[in-house]
């Protein structure tokens, strides 16, 4: 009996800038709580097509991608599936409002992050914050487990 592959799910994150704060939404569906503009790659969609079109349907923001962040693929990540993403970080131009998937949309600094935050845009904001605060890649994304 053969067996019917399974296999990990393709989504895309993206970290919006608008001057200093960064465009988080809150979720309308489960997983609830507060996240990063994003979802799912369409068959035939580029990932970096499939971040401008997500930012746009959820916050109503174009975006310049200025560049891709990492990729983040703990099967555990989404309590849904096992999904993969890949994690961009743009630039915003227009009025932030939610829309498709949202619920609300916030603007957030570092320091003043909602505190319940779905998947594990916890962990990939932390990195972020030590990234733009001058941690580098290699010290953020250690890849030699001990």
């Amino acid at each position: 009996m053969t067996e019917t592959p399974r296999n990990p799910l393709l989504t895309v994150d993206i970290i919006i800038e608008v001057e200093d704060s960064i465009v988080l939404i809150e979720r309308l569906n489960p997983p609830y709580g507060w996240a990063l503009p994003g979802g799912f790659v369409n068959y035939g969609e580029s990932l970096e097509t499939s971040a401008r079109r997500e930012a746009r349907e959820e916050t109503s923001l174009k975006v310049r991608l200025i560049e891709q962040f990492y990729t983040y693929s703990q099967p555990d990540r989404d309590p849904r599936h096992h999904t993969v993403t890949t994690v961009f970080i743009a630039k915003g131009f227009g009025i932030p409002k939610a829309g498709d998937d949202a619920a609300n949309l916030g603007l957030f600094t570092g320091q003043e992050l909602p505190e319940r935050m779905a998947f594990d845009h916890d962990k990939i904001l932390d990195d972020y914050f030590r990234y733009k605060n001058g941690g580098s890649r290699r010290e953020i994304f250690r890849l030699d487990e001990v």
